[in-house]
Parts: C-alpha cells; structure tokens; sequence
C-alpha cells in the first residue's frame, strides 16, 4: 500500500500549501498519509483530504539530546488548543525564532547582507520558523546558488551562520504526546548520530520508529526493523516532503501493509 506519515507544508518550512499538499497525496494515490509540521499542528482544518483518502493528524517536534538533534513524530493527537502538547510546542516555536535571529547576526557579522526580516519574508504564513527560511533567504539575495547550497556553506556546524538548537528534550516530547494518548515515533533514525539513543527512548516510552524512508538503505531498514522488534515498537513510513525541488522523490511510500498493519490499528486507520 501507499502511505505517507511524514511531510511539511507552508505551516512550517514546506512549499506547498496544506491543500495542495493534500491534493499532490490523492495524485499520487497515497490511502492513508499525515501533514506533520515542525511543532505546530495548524495544517489541521485548512485542508479537505482526497476521496478515499485517510487521515492521521501528525506533527514533527525537534527536540535536542546528547548531543543531537532528534525529532519525535506524533499521531492521532487532538487539536484542542489546550492540550497538554500546547505550551511544549510553543516553547520550541520561542526558540526558534530566538535562535534564527541568532543566525542572521552570526551571518551578518560575516558580512552577508541578510536581515530578520529578509527571512520573514520566506517564511510568510508559517506557524513555525527555521533554518529552511534563512536558507530562502540567502538563496534569494545571491550567497548560495540553492538552499542545500545555503546549508552546506553556510548553515551548518562550523559554518558562519550555524547556531545549535536547544529545543526541549525527546523525554518530555514522549511525555507530552503520551498524556494526549497519542503515538509517539522517532523521526529518520538513520539521521542519528549515536543509534544507542533508540534504546534509550524505547526504554522511556516511545511507541514507535520511521523504518522505511527515502534515505535509509536496505542496510539501514533490516537494522530498524530489529530494533523494532526488539523493544516492540510499530513501524513506520514518511517521504518527509518538504519541495519538490529537493525531494525530487515526491509522496508516498510504498510498503507491505503487514509491516506498518500495528501502526494503523493503534492509531485507528486500519
């Protein structure tokens, strides 16, 4: 089957909007997909799914531990403003924006012409601010030829404009999402820099990993699905679109029911 649990819109650092967004998941034929924007669960009513489409309400929250940069995945969460998540996520959307004013001094100072508001600019609409938007940013006044450009000679650690992220923990993501009786799933594990973390957070609660996502090898995806089994956790599977001028794979991953089946049954979209 074709399902997506993991893609961006204009609500966080995507390009397309949560409709069209939406209407590139029924093009592709996706049956059961999430919009799972970086701390914000806005996409949520701004879109009309696909006929016969599915939907699963997620969310992306960076979080930060030993060291790196981990990003928890949250599903089947209520969108009442009052939920436990609410304050979490907007502690982290505080941080965000503190830490990209961070980026445009540290740039500035290496003298890039780039302003705070340059960079609100790329990121009109959106509910949730990041590196993506300084990215646009440097891209449209000439210092990088496109944003993965912008990241590898600007963006990143040891870079000029690099600033680290000091978002709240994955602990306390699993915790939050747990008390809204949610799923919590760990982000492109692959993407780690210490793998131990897995276990760790298997140990403090988490439900579930991204097993199958464009960037993990074959490798990559017998190794998940072992540590799957080992702790119990659901599988499951994200394109994690943002543009399709960098994601040039587009939507929709396609999986063997059987193996995100535990997934879809905890969430209700069996």
């Amino acid at each position: 089957m074709i399902v997506d649990f993991h893609s961006h819109t204009t609500q966080s650092d995507g390009s397309l909007t949560p409709q069209a967004l939406a209407d590139y998941m029924g093009d592709r034929e996706v049956e059961v997909f999430s919009i799972s924007d970086h701390d914000t669960l806005s996409a949520y009513g701004d879109f009309r799914p696909p006929p016969g489409a599915r939907i699963v309400t997620g969310i992306e929250i960076n979080t930060t531990w030993r060291d790196n940069e981990v990003h928890l995945l949250g599903y089947a969460l209520p969108l009442d403003e009052a939920s436990p998540l609410s304050a979490m996520l907007e502690r982290n959307r505080i941080e965000r924006r503190a830490r990209v004013a961070r980026m445009v001094t540290q740039l500035q100072a290496g003298g890039y012409a780039i302003s705070l508001d340059g960079v609100l600019r790329e990121a009109v609409g959106s509910k949730s601010l990041g590196r993506p938007h300084v990215a646009k940013a440097l891209v449209r006044m000439g210092a990088a030829s496109d944003v993965e450009a912008a990241f590898r000679l600007l963006l990143r650690r040891g870079k000029p404009g690099y600033v680290p992220s000091s978002h709240v923990t994955p602990l306390e993501a699993i915790e939050r999402i747990t008390e809204c009786g949610g799923t919590a799933v760990l982000a492109h594990p692959g993407r780690l820099k210490d793998r131990s973390i897995i276990d760790a957070l298997a140990r403090s609660g988490l439900h579930g990993l991204e097993v199958f996502y464009p960037q993990h090898d074959a490798d990559d995806v017998r190794f998940f699905e072992e540590k799957a089994k080992e702790h119990h956790l659901v599988m499951t599977a994200g394109s994690d679109f943002h543009d399709i001028r960098y994601h040039a794979h587009g939507v929709g991953m396609e999986v063997e029911r059987e193996a995100i089946a535990p997934f879809l049954e905890r969430v209700g979209a069996a």
